[in-house]
């Protein structure tokens, strides 16, 4: 018996269709086989595809809020895969859907942050429902590399300590050599009076 399972937010729904896998022994409202779903924004097309297509779409936009949850965000997917997203040059984030249809150009959508988190909500809502008993091919999240971590902090902030580390260094360097060398100590036993004044004639 076909079973739909239906996921709300405020700018999003998203639906999946499918069956119970028999050959396992599923019933029910059980869906072990997803046959179609599709993802209806406000005030744009309505995204449609196979299960591959929504599984492109959860492996590049799950990990993809994680990163920028971190604080590291970067861009996912790339081609040929069918689903990319990134930050967008004039903010937000942009998704990019690459049809499997020839002769279909990409479609381009930009999203803001409240899109993108009822995008991330209606996909994790897809992934914990106990109903959809099939495996997903999810990466797993891992703890950000040492790199990563670094990254966090912008340039300007990194480079802060050594400029100014070297900048002390020029000034300490530079007040070292305003100060005056000390005159040396005239020699024992060789008073400085004791020596004729230049240009004195001496006695007979």
């Amino acid at each position: 018996m076909k079973q739909i399972l239906q996921f709300d937010q405020l700018s999003c729904r998203l639906k999946v269709e499918g069956l119970p896998d028999v050959s396992v022994g599923q019933s029910g409202a059980a869906l072990g086989i997803i046959t179609g779903w599709s993802l209806q924004w406000a005030g744009r097309p309505e995204l449609e595809g196979r299960k591959e297509h929504l599984l492109a779409l959860m492996q590049v936009v799950l990990p993809y809020a994680r990163y920028l949850i971190s604080g590291v965000p970067r861009r996912f997917g790339a081609e040929p895969q069918p689903v990319e997203i990134g930050p967008a040059p004039e903010g937000g984030h942009s998704l990019l859907l690459r049809s499997s249809q020839p002769d279909t150009p990409p479609l381009q959508l930009a999203l803001d942050d409240a899109e993108l988190a009822d995008l991330v909500r209606v996909l994790d809502q897809l992934r914990l429902d106990s109903r959809l008993q099939l495996p997903l091919e999810l990466p797993a999240p891992v703890p950000l590399r040492a790199r990563e971590l670094l990254e966090r902090r912008p340039l300007a902030q990194r480079l802060a300590a050594p400029l100014g580390g070297l900048l002390a260094l020029a000034l300490a360097s530079g007040l070292g050599l305003l100060i005056p060398e000390p005159k040396p100590a005239a020699a024992p036993g060789r008073p400085e009076s004791s020596q004729p004044a230049r240009g004195a004639t001496p006695s007979p």
